[in-house]
């Protein structure tokens, strides 16, 4: 099963995210699930959201980049969810070998992720602290997908990155089904 915890406090006003977030819609075997619209007060079930990550073998965390960052209800998801002795450290071994994918969009284009750009470093500089919170927890880090510059992005750009990330779902289930033929 693919899960995509989608965290935009926004949603309404988001192109971008919204397109990526289309792009699961008629994968078999994606269940999505919206924190914003889940926990408007920030108080997350701890249970259900572990509870998901088990059921997963793909988790894909799609936001919208926030201060370099992921939204502050994804940073607290982390914080709650993600628990020693569960996700890390000594017995903590419920996310080991899962796969983690990481769909984000930018409001700065990709020129302002350099050296002489606006935000002063290259985007790949901000991936560390994510990457490193999947791999912390044994998961296997895909590369990323990202759109950059979305509110400016044409849509013919902004399809092509959801249908490359479509495309990258349907391969995922099809890979598991040949790997789990008793799963079809």
């Amino acid at each position: 099963m693919i899960l995509v915890l989608h965290a935009h406090p926004y949603p309404q006003h988001s192109h971008a995210c919204k397109a990526l977030l289309d792009a699961a819609n008629d994968v078999p075997d994606v269940e999505v699930r919206s924190l914003y619209d889940l926990y408007p007060d920030f108080d997350i079930d701890v249970a259900a959201e572990q509870a998901a990550l088990i059921r997963a073998d793909l988790v894909v965390w799609l936001h919208p980049v926030y201060w370099y960052s992921v939204p502050s209800l994804l940073k607290h998801w982390f914080e709650v969810v993600l628990l020693q002795g569960w996700a890390f450290g000594p017995g903590g071994t419920a996310l080991r070998g899962k796969h983690c994918l990481w769909v984000a969009s930018s409001g700065g284009d990709e020129a302002s992720y350099a050296a002489g750009g606006m935000h002063g470093r290259r985007f790949a500089d901000f991936i560390a602290p994510i990457e490193q919170t999947a791999r912390f927890c044994g998961m296997s880090w895909a590369p990323p997908l990202l759109v950059h510059g979305a509110h400016l992005v044409t849509d013919e750009a902004l399809q092509a990155s959801a249908a490359a990330l479509h495309t990258q779902l349907l391969a995922w289930t099809a890979r598991k089904s040949l790997n789990n033929p008793e799963a079809s």
